[in-house]
């Protein structure tokens, strides 16, 4: 019997925040469920640590070698099949829920049979039956509300209750909406993508969840000495635009992780009522469920926010999969997996050839046989090109020219190889080589590319990961001989003001206009 198939995912969710997998400060009782349940998969990672990148992978099962979308660009609409498209075309009914982040066309289907949208920013009014939270939204007469999801530009970072209450907010209304999916009469298997916006900033949990962590109890971020040696060109413009470069106030950090810390929580409360519906309906055994994110969020940590970081802050991301005979026990898996590994293990649990889809291999393998150990796996891969409109923004006027040249995108890369043993990390914005000893130095706090001791371990890091490259014809950064390219140092425009984020994306009903008086 083929299972049904539940995807539940967030959007900037860190690794570490899950309180079973060793957080002692978050409350999350129902991924704790599933991980005594099922199988967590300890050492998972992002193939591009930002959303848009990160989600073409995980659909189409590739690198971004193979997609061509390396940041929150566009992706390919060439046709490709999704492993939604290919489960649909074996019988299963596809049906999305929430956050997708597609483009270049926020409402395509690409696989599904059908999407109710909730998506970040808005068009305009004709197009409001299309985004169906804030049809949703303006039929509750919540017309006075700009930005539901939380106030962005120079409030991007700052924690902040939400404007809706509990039961109308963005995290409630996927939970709504897959419980009333569940709860439908389905005559063939079902694929189901529940995709939770938070805990992307803005950090806005509905009241009475704001107060479910204190900030005065709240760790502080991992700040080591030699934080600024450990950044790359990429996070110090990010770091910029996102408002913070100009000095850290820990008071406020920890709020931000209060905050954070409670959108999860608040997505964790919806998992169990998710759960409670499938268990109370006789779904539960016949379902796969699986939990991840797209990538994480550095939160201060190296004194540096956001993502389109290869630390593991930003790169690692939650894996859990459970289903009776399959995915089970409360077992832990330390093998590095990746999203690329979601579309062949899907294919395989619905029956399909996990190898492929209809018009490409497939990068990733199925996680039930890295689970058994029937395929072996030693190293993921991920790669970062910061091509996008802040970058223009941001770096040194005197450097601008360097976007326009032909080899741009291999300029504004990094690149990560990743084992359990070690991390090798390459910025070709600033020619500068990192290694990790993930096993003595978890908290990657000594970068040893330099060391003596550990040149034969990166070099082996370093042609596992050119090789890589080479192999799916990403070779725009490297020389004939298989070396790192050398480019000239970016750096980021010196003007403070230079770059900072705007982002007043407000629903198509919301007046912006001020009296006459106040002006322009």
């Amino acid at each position: 019997m083929r299972p049904n198939i539940l995807h539940l995912f967030t959007d900037m969710q860190r690794f570490d925040t899950i309180h079973a997998l060793g957080n002692p400060v978050i409350r999350t009782p129902n991924l704790d469920r599933l991980c005594s349940e099922g199988v967590a998969f300890t050492q998972a990672f992002s193939p591009s640590p930002v959303c848009i990148s990160a989600r073409c992978s995980m659909i189409t099962g590739q690198y971004p070698m193979h997609t061509g979308c390396y940041e929150n660009t566009l992706m390919p609409v060439d046709g490709r099949t999704t492993f939604m498209g290919e489960l649909h075309d074996h019988g299963y009914d596809t049906h999305g829920i929430g956050k997708c982040h597609f483009t270049p066309d926020r409402f395509a289907l690409r696989g599904f049979d059908a999407r109710e949208v909730q998506e970040e920013g808005a068009e305009s009014i004709e197009n409001l039956d299309r985004h169906h939270y804030l049809q949703y939204l303006r039929d509750r007469s919540y017309t006075h509300i700009s930005e539901p999801h939380g106030i962005r530009g120079e409030m991007y970072y700052i924690p902040q209750p939400s404007q809706l209450p509990q039961e109308d907010h963005p995290t409630t209304w996927v939970g709504d909406r897959t419980i009333e999916f569940l709860g439908q009469e389905h005559v063939q298997p079902w694929y189901l993508f529940s995709s939770f916006i938070h805990p992307h900033p803005p950090f806005t949990p509905p009241v009475p969840w704001h107060k479910l962590y204190r900030s005065a109890q709240m760790p502080d971020p991992d700040t080591p000495e030699d934080s600024e040696e450990l950044l790359t060109f990429v996070n110090r413009i990010q770091n910029r635009y996102k408002y913070g470069d100009q000095g850290a106030n820990r008071y406020l950090i920890r709020s931000m992780k209060a905050y954070y810390y409670a959108c999860i929580s608040y997505v964790d409360y919806q998992i169990g009522r998710i759960l409670q519906t499938l268990e109370s309906s006789g779904q539960l055994d016949s379902t796969l469920i699986l939990f991840s994110s797209d990538h994480g969020e550095l939160l201060g940590d190296y004194h540096s926010f956001g993502k389109r970081s290869m630390h593991d802050a930003s790169s690692r991301i939650p894996m859990i999969l459970q289903y009776p005979g399959r995915f089970e026990g409360g077992r832990t898996c330390d093998t590095p997996v990746s999203l690329v590994d979601i579309a062949p293990t899907f294919l395989a649990a619905a029956g399909c050839d996990e190898r492929s889809v209809s018009t490409h291999p497939l990068d990733g393998k199925d996680m039930y046989k890295i689970l058994t150990g029937e395929e072996t796996r030693e190293t993921v891969f991920s790669q970062l090109s910061y091509e996008c409109v802040m970058a223009e923004r941001g770096i040194n006027p005197a450097q601008r020219h360097v976007l326009q040249a032909p080899d741009a995108h291999a300029h504004l890369s990094t690149y990560m190889a990743v084992t359990r043993e070690w991390k090798y990390i390459y910025s070709a914005a600033d020619d500068k080589e990192f290694l990790f000893d993930r096993r003595k130095d978890p908290k990657e706090h000594r970068n040893l590319a330099e060391v003596e001791l550990c040149q034969d371990v990166k070099h082996t890091m370093k042609r596992r990961l050119t090789a890589h490259l080479t192999e799916g014809g990403e070779t725009y950064g490297l020389t004939g001989t298989g070396e790192w390219k050398s480019f000239p140092k970016l750096e980021i425009n010196s003007d403070p003001y230079a770059g900072l984020l705007i982002q007043d994306d407000y629903t198509p009903w919301a007046d912006m206009s001020l009296p006459k008086e106040y002006g322009d």
